[in-house]
């Protein structure tokens, strides 16, 4: 498990010890640890998806950089996107891998979730792509050998993520690759198979189609290393190895695959086309699917992969670092067309809370309001923060509570037995996990009763 905290759970477990009048007090608490919009500075915006935007911040005491993305919460519930917004969420939260881009923060307000992510310059494989870059070699091999890294701890966290593609692969300043948007990544239990239609139509595996035309078995982690491949052969080639597009029928493209065989560039290493026939095979069975497959592999044989792992590995391809490898337009955007800028979000939230203040109150549309408060009391707040600061928190609460129960509230204990107190005291010793120091603040708890 990682050392980070999810402030929801012990929140609830608190508030719900204390009275209702007391709660502000631990809003309080919280609120000292918790990170908001206005911790950052907002400097430019780099991106945006289906229902999202990015743009580069800055965090105002560390002055470090992050990318954060934003997702409006009614455009997310119009379009039922909030499940996969909070299941994203809860798989950032419980991962971290040199390559992937992990999860920092996670905070929300009226209008905006927030995820606040490692800011990665080098600009995604599409846009390079798109830019004309030959990538040699050496390159790809590079990348390959790290997304094979991320794929293997993805597949030992149970995540199949189902939406690799250039895209979704970061480069960062010295050139190395980061695994990115779990917007549709699942969770399987041992021995469980997916069964969703879900990714991006020319980077889906043959058995994903299957299963939704047929009813089959489902699937598993093999999809995404058929993903891989298809996107290794894109980077070299220029080209996927089959033309699929968004219009084409899960019928048309399970006749495809049956009839279509794949053409390597007569150019590439025997040793390399071997491995890209291994990740390219129909048959999931028969898919190189593993790290130790991987391993076994001769175009890999010379593979370092400690050194791949600790970065040792120079890049054969590192992007400029005078440019900023993204659409400029995507400024133009934030700052002409937008509706809701976010460089105006402060003075605008707070003309709302005036506005919504002097207001009925009655919802104009009592449905989207209903659904826009589940979002905001089940929203998961995120810190991942150094291990001094989780102490802080804990040790501040466990010696706060006991006191503030026997001194402030002696109203609410006469109509509690000394039985239900010690059970709730118990509880939260626990969930706060001191490190060791529980008996202590437990026997304080109780001493205090």
């Amino acid at each position: 498990m990682l050392d980070a905290t999810t402030v929801r759970p012990t929140k609830q477990l608190i508030t719900t010890f204390l009275p209702v009048r007391f709660v502000p007090l631990t809003d309080f608490i919280f609120s000292v640890f918790t990170v908001t919009f206005d911790h950052f500075q907002i400097l430019r915006a780099i991106g945006k998806g289906s229902f999202g935007k990015v743009c580069i911040v800055q965090k105002r005491d560390t002055e470090k950089m992050y990318a954060m993305k934003y997702m409006n919460k009614q455009q997310c519930i119009e379009r039922d996107e909030v499940r996969n917004v909070f299941r994203e969420l809860e798989i950032l939260q419980e991962i971290e891998h040199v390559f992937l881009v992990n999860l920092w923060y996670s905070f929300q307000d009226e209008e905006d979730m927030f995820m606040v992510v490692d800011l990665l310059l080098g600009g995604d494989l599409r846009y390079h792509l798109q830019q004309n870059v030959h990538f040699n070699e050496d390159a790809v091999k590079l990348y390959l050998c790290e997304m094979t890294l991320a794929l293997d701890y993805l597949q030992s966290q149970h995540i199949i993520h189902r939406d690799i593609k250039p895209d979704n692969i970061l480069l960062d300043e010295q050139g190395h690759a980061h695994l990115t948007d779990f917007n549709i990544a699942t969770i399987i239990k041992d021995g469980e198979r997916a069964t969703a239609l879900a990714g991006t139509k020319p980077y889906m595996a043959p058995e994903i189609f299957q299963s939704f035309v047929s009813g089959g078995t489902g699937y598993a982690f093999e999809v995404d290393w058929w993903s891989l491949g298809v996107t290794v052969f894109e980077v070299l080639r220029g080209w996927r190895p089959y033309e699929i597009h968004a219009s084409n029928s899960v019928e048309s493209l399970m006749q495809l695959f049956s009839t279509v065989s794949v053409q390597y560039n007569t150019a590439w290493p025997k040793d390399l086309v071997h491995l890209m026939r291994k990740l390219l095979t129909v048959n999931p069975e028969h898919r190189f699917s593993s790290l130790s497959h991987m391993q076994t592999a001769p175009y890999l044989s010379d593979i370092n992969w400690d050194a791949v792992y600790e970065k040792k590995i120079d890049a054969g391809f590192v992007p400029n670092k005078g440019r900023l490898h993204c659409d400029p337009t995507f400024e133009l955007e934030e700052m002409i067309l937008e509706s809701r800028p976010l460089h105006k979000k402060k003075k605008r939230l707070a003309k709302n809370r005036s506005r919504e203040a002097s207001k009925d109150s009655q919802s104009e549309n009592d449905y989207l309001q209903e659904c826009l408060e589940v979002v905001q009391s089940e929203f998961m707040i995120f810190n991942r923060e150094k291990p001094i600061k989780k102490h802080i928190v804990t040790s501040v609460l466990a010696l706060f509570i006991p006191w503030y129960c026997l001194i402030l509230i002696p109203d609410w204990l006469e109509g509690h037995s000394r039985a239900c107190i010690i059970s709730h005291s118990t509880q939260y010793i626990r969930t706060v996990e001191f490190n060791g120091y529980n008996s202590f603040f437990h026997v304080l708890c109780l001493s205090c009763f």
